[in-house]
């Protein structure tokens, strides 16, 4: 049998794990809404900054009042030589920490409630979140400003999955260690990353598949992902 096709919003879809997520929805067929700054790789185009509240605004308006199956929030930005021996939080400005914070952890907020309503028209919908293992105590990373926009992003899933309760939304934030986007792997290859295996993107894209896959009855609020080596 045909797998419905549904109707989602990609945030993030011009690189990275947001690009690859987009691409994926795109060629099985789905109406997507790719949200970035640069050109997304492929869906209906909306050019946004969601570090300000203008490009919040501009989501919304170019969404209408279309009935949406999903919201995936796949952006993510960190502070300049970051997971490198060069960070330094001493040198790091209070612009960048005010930017990293607004698009990792504020954005989310504020995207989910400017289309809560559109979800809350869709079949079974979901809002998924991609967060990182840095975002748990014990794994936190030296990158102040990501380490807390992703334990923020951890706290505001908690509290979403109470506030769209009325609404019938399911919420998600996957924590995935390194996954392989072309940005990971030129890490690795020019030593900025220690030797590894990073996760498959292809993995990852099985979650969210899996998650949008579940039952009403069945939420996921955290959903880890470690690599084996």
């Amino acid at each position: 049998m045909e797998t419905a096709k549904k109707t989602v919003v990609v945030v993030g879809a011009s690189r990275g794990i947001g690009a690859a997520v987009t691409q994926h929805f795109v060629e099985a067929g789905h109406r997507v809404f790719s949200v970035s700054r640069g050109a997304a790789v492929a869906g209906e185009w909306i050019q946004a900054d969601i570090s300000a509240p203008d490009g919040i605004a501009t989501i919304k308006a170019a969404i209408g009042a279309q009935p949406l199956d999903a919201l995936l929030f796949m952006g993510g930005v960190w502070e300049d030589n970051a997971f490198t021996e060069a960070y330094d939080f001493f040198n790091s400005s209070d612009s960048e920490t005010r930017f990293v914070l607004s698009v990792n952890t504020i954005a989310p907020i504020e995207i989910t409630r400017a289309v809560a309503d559109n979800l809350a028209q869709g079949h079974n919908p979901r809002a998924i979140y991609i967060g990182a293992l840095t975002g748990f105590d014990n794994c936190a990373s030296p990158e102040v400003a990501n380490t807390a926009s992703k334990f923020g992003l951890r706290g505001a899933v908690q509290a979403l999955r109470l506030a769209l309760r009325s609404k019938n939304i399911g919420v998600t934030v996957i924590n995935p260690g390194n996954v392989a986007t072309e940005e990971v792997m030129l890490d690795i290859a020019e030593g900025r990353f220690p030797p590894q295996t990073p996760i498959p993107m292809s993995d990852l894209i099985v979650s969210i598949e899996w998650v949008l896959s579940l039952s009403p009855h069945v939420d996921v609020p955290d959903l880890n992902l470690h690599q084996r080596s």
